[in-house]
């Protein structure tokens, strides 16, 4: 039903304007204008799942006549006037008016002691046809089709006969069309209804609802409404919360605000909240992860040798044969990373405990130091296909004691070199995990492309999203 991609896609990420007592994480908007492209969608889907009606064999008596109608086939369907509406408090509406099937059909004929075979091509025409999907939230959180309502009528039916006799038969034509229409009115509605409720369903299935993002961490994408259907757009409201795979119970509360979106002029809107973000971060800091250690070969020598400068008389004090073993950085994220976005753009607050060790040959790390390491990174976001990806750039850096104040002067010297280390260590690293980016709710064969992305603050979000 769904093919081909979605364009011009606006995502909003939104900042804290109002706190609701379990807000999404995720919403998506899909406006009338998406549903204008996706119309086009609907009637290759509707028009491929009537060419499979199957029509029994017909055979009768009319006279001397004696006839047998097979292998009735639909060649043609011509749905011109078709119409994708949103009904406000249900669901989707495809309503189709004054269309034309074209059939041929195999005819087999006994008048007397006279055989004839040959074809027969038929039109149906003025065929209406009208539907309405009822859309709600299924026990799992996936959007699912609940039921159907279906009206299908087929004004008249012109049926021409090939062959020789073939305008001798042409009086056979009324009682046969009559019979046709009538199976077709019958057979239009079992179709569609079959199709939405079996394969449309099958392939809302594919959206991603619980789902593993790496080794780490899955995501929530559940709904948490039914859908919410205006006369302009329909509105998904999902969780959008990740969690840890080893302890998928234990979340982080969301505090954020509900992302709200106030514009219909794109055919679709992916808004995110803090929330978003900061579950991801909370579940990746409980996995582990925000933790490595700069040592040997990925510690670089100039840095090394200031460290051994630095704290040149640590080391004399502790052990004068350790000046000579190398050096290592311990860093460990000691609390749960923080997003926020505004109109300039998200950031992420990160803080980490940096140890330095030194590593005698034989025996224990020996400690060094232990400071405090506060860092702000920017964050971009980008969607390609049905991913949502993140490129981070160290924006700010501080670091301190954990010791003393005469220390952290000691420290300044620091500063500059052990923020080049991270741009070229553990910035990369972080931006090979994100830049795999995570799914977005979507069905297989639906991608979005020409994305714009917004950003909007506590005063902008709430006043004109």
């Amino acid at each position: 039903m769904m093919t081909s991609c979605w364009s011009t896609l606006p995502f909003i990420f939104l900042s804290s304007c109002m706190v609701a007592a379990s807000p999404p994480g995720c919403k998506i908007r899909i406006t009338d204008r998406g549903l204008e492209m996706l119309k086009f969608e609907t009637q290759k889907f509707v028009e491929e799942e009537l060419s499979n009606i199957t029509m029994p064999e017909m055979k009768g008596k009319e006279g001397r006549f004696q006839y047998t109608i097979t292998d009735v086939k639909i060649m043609e369907l011509n749905l011109t006037h078709a119409e994708l509406q949103f009904v406000p408090g249900v669901g989707l509406l495809f309503d189709v008016q004054n269309s034309s099937i074209t059939l041929s059909l195999q005819r087999q004929i006994l008048y007397w002691l006279f055989y004839d075979t040959g074809n027969i091509n038929a039109s149906a025409e003025g065929v209406n046809i009208n539907t309405v999907l009822n859309l709600i939230r299924d026990e799992d959180g996936r959007l699912k089709i609940n039921n159907m309502t279906c009206d299908a009528k087929i004004s008249k039916m012109r049926a021409k006969f090939s062959g020789t006799l073939g305008r001798v038969y042409q009086f056979m034509a009324r009682f046969l069309t009559t019979g046709m229409r009538f199976l077709l009115n019958q057979k239009i509605c079992p179709a569609l209804d079959h199709a939405a409720l079996v394969h449309v369903n099958a392939m809302l299935e594919t959206i991603p609802v619980r789902t593993e993002v790496d080794e780490y961490i899955g995501i929530d994408y559940s709904l948490t409404t039914d859908p919410v259907v205006t006369a302009r757009s329909l509105d998904m409201n999902f969780r959008g919360m990740f969690f840890e795979l080893t302890d998928q119970n234990d979340t982080l509360i969301n505090q954020a605000a509900e992302p709200i979106i106030r514009e219909y002029d794109r055919m679709v809107y992916f808004a995110l909240s803090e929330f978003f973000f900061d579950s991801g971060m909370f579940s990746y800091y409980k996995a582990g992860i925000f933790q490595t250690d700069i040592i040997h070969e990925k510690m670089p020598k100039d840095l090394e040798m200031l460290l051994k400068t630095t704290y040149f008389g640590t080391i004399m004090m502790l052990n004068p044969a350790l000046i000579d073993a190398p050096i290592s950085l311990q860093i460990t994220v000691n609390s749960p990373p923080k997003c926020s976005v505004k109109t300039s753009g998200a950031t992420v607050v990160m803080t980490a405990v940096v140890k330095v060790m030194v590593l005698p040959q034989g025996r224990s790390p020996v400690q060094l130091s232990s400071m405090t390491m506060e860092t702000k990174f920017n964050a971009k976001f980008s969607v390609r296909g049905k991913r949502l990806a993140i490129h981070a750039d160290l924006r700010r850096f501080k670091i301190f004691s954990n010791q003393s104040a005469l220390e952290s002067l000691a420290l300044i010297p620091l500063q500059a070199p052990l923020k080049t280390m991270l741009q070229m260590s553990v910035v990369p690293v972080i931006n090979k995990w994100t830049k795999r980016g995570v799914g977005i709710p979507l069905p297989d064969g639906l991608d979005l492309i020409e994305e714009v992305v917004e950003y909007h603050n506590v005063s902008i979000s709430c006043e004109t999203c």
